[in-house]
């Protein structure tokens, strides 16, 4: 005597498998929707016409010859700025942006001590890869570079 369909096994291992498939692609698009990872800016185009001007302000800091190097102790980020041709320190404002975690991402204006060190005193310690941009009120310079933090050792932005 034949069992009926549905008391054998064949059928229901076929269905399982698509069934399991099916599943999965449920959970994993609820997941990714409810985390999405932000890494392609939505403005990337104002962000491409950007870099020309950025590219302009680079060659204007490295025209005054202007450099900076940063360093981290505890939860304080020291900025060692060499003004070059400037005729005194300005105020500068630092640009924090976390690689790949744009919530992170922060901007203090900060001044200089009598010897050129801009200090910055943050609730926490900075942790990993950072990307960082100095600028004056005016804007009309720019350095920048990257930085792993923490980092006990000067590093310099480039230009």
């Amino acid at each position: 005597m034949v069992k009926p369909w549905y008391k054998q096994f064949w059928p229901w291992f076929l269905i399982i498998l698509p069934a399991t498939v099916v599943c999965w692609t449920i959970v994993t698009v609820i997941v990714f929707s409810q985390h999405s990872v932000s890494l392609v800016t939505e403005d990337y185009y104002k962000k491409g016409k950007g870099i020309n001007i950025d590219l302009s302000k680079i060659d204007a800091a490295k025209a005054l010859h202007l450099s900076a190097t940063v360093v981290s102790v505890d939860n304080s980020i020291i900025i060692q700025f060499d003004k070059g041709s400037l005729a005194h320190f300005p105020a500068i404002q630092a640009m924090f942006a976390h690689r790949t975690l744009p919530d992170r991402d922060f901007t203090r204006l900060i001044t200089a001590d009598a010897k050129g060190n801009y200090r910055l005193t943050l609730d926490q310690p900075l942790q990993g890869p950072w990307f960082i941009e100095l600028t004056p009120h005016d804007q009309s310079w720019l350095i920048q570079g990257k930085v792993t933090f923490p980092n006990p050792v000067a590093i310099s932005l480039l230009n």
